[in-house]
């Protein structure tokens, strides 16, 4: 049957004579150029009727084919759109290679931020005078010992000197300072009642009299005047007892910004007596505070560079004789009115302190936090209002 069907649609004489007559004679074409057309004639001829059925439906398939690629080649109201691979761009994460310190709010790299904050407790009578490391401690807190001499508490996180002291003990105010930095302390020995706050408080301790080794006498100075150490033997004894890390809350910062005409220029805290009592001269230049006592400028005993903090504080706080009729006595914990020194001006404000461990605020008459200048603030207690003078 399906045989039947393909005779009746082509036959051979029906090829023949559509591809044209095989007779030479009839033909004006050169003979050259009619063989090509006999051969393919005679091998048309000797198809079987299979393969002729084969051949037309190929050449149905490719005529099909050119015709549908035309129609999208020539077709200009529709594009075929191939989809694109986007491009993912990786974004580096770029690591800041500075950020504030947070004890001085200089630009410090991340790993130096890191560093756990330490207390030294360094003397001030003439015979420790010049001091070694003052210079580089971020904070200094300034106060009467006993007998009118002064003591500083310093603090130090990203700045290592190599030669720190004399090295004195510790009072019990100079304790309350140090907690809000949650540092530990450097001394030899101390009052009773500051040995006391030491053991009763947890406060990390670094005393000499317990840790020798880290602590070394100089032939250069008579004891007990004479008692000096190191940041790295401070660090190794730190990492020992494991105070590596500080946990605080530093001050407020801001950017630096001098006044064209400075307000105080010359500036004199009553501490004590003429030998202790600081003054400071205003530079413009480099916009710190250019510290004297006892009528010399305050240098530091190695380099004789002058100590000049960038912010100097006076904080007005009750002063007393201890119970022991000895030893100093503050009232570190309250408020109370302050004279912050910074960019050639003056600010009046108030120091807050809500416990030993809370850091210490300053605040304007509006009760708005008091931003400081990043580097050393060096802050000394004055008994009285009176005891804070200055002059443009």
């Amino acid at each position: 049957m399906p045989n039947d069907k393909i005779k009746k649609q082509l036959s051979d004489e029906e090829l023949l004579n559509a591809i044209g007559p095989d007779d030479d004679s009839s033909d004006d074409t050169p003979k050259k150029k009619r063989a090509p057309l006999k051969k393919l004639k005679k091998w048309l001829h000797n198809l079987t009727k299979k393969q002729k059925v084969a051949l037309i439906a190929i050449s149905f398939i490719v005529i099909a084919a050119i015709a549908l690629g035309l129609f999208f080649v020539f077709k200009g109201d529709k594009k075929i759109a191939l989809p694109v691979a986007k491009k993912t761009e990786t974004k580096k994460v770029v690591k800041p290679t500075t950020e504030p310190g947070r004890l001085t709010g200089i630009a410090i790299t991340p790993e130096l931020n890191q560093r756990g904050v330490v207390g030294i407790m360094i003397e001030n009578s003439p015979d420790a005078r010049p001091q070694s490391g003052l210079k580089d401690a971020g904070v200094v807190f300034e106060a009467i010992a006993e007998g009118g001499i002064t003591r500083f508490l310093t603090l130090y996180q990203e700045a290592q000197p190599d030669y720190i002291g004399p090295v004195r003990s510790v009072r019990p105010y100079y304790l309350d300072w140090l907690q809000g930095f949650d540092a530990p302390i450097a001394h030899a020995g101390g009052s009773a009642d500051g040995l006391a706050k030491i053991r009763n408080e947890n406060i990390p301790d670094l005393d000499q009299f317990a840790n020798g080794g880290s602590y070394m006498r100089v032939n250069t100075r008579y004891a007990p005047h004479n008692l000096y150490t190191t940041m790295a033997k401070l660090d190794e004894l730190r990492a020992a007892k494991g105070f590596t890390k500080s946990t605080f809350e530093g001050f407020a910062r801001k950017a630096e910004a001098a006044v064209n005409t400075p307000t105080a220029r010359s500036i004199d805290f009553n501490i004590s007596s003429f030998l202790y009592s600081p003054h400071y001269d205003y530079d413009p230049a480099t916009n710190t505070y250019k510290r004297s006592q006892g009528g010399r400028p305050h240098t530091d005993e190695r380099s004789g560079i002058q100590i000049a903090p960038k912010v100097i504080i006076a904080n007005v706080m009750s002063y007393g004789i201890a119970s022991n009729r000895v030893n100093s006595n503050y009232n570190t914990i309250g408020s109370g009115k302050s004279y912050i020194f910074q960019d050639g001006t003056v600010t009046i404000g108030t120091w807050e302190k809500t416990g030993s461990k809370n850091q210490m605020v300053f605040k304007d008459a509006g009760g708005k936090v008091i931003k400081l200048n990043p580097g050393q603030t060096w802050i000394s207690a004055v008994g009285s209002a009176s005891g804070v003078s200055y002059k443009p």
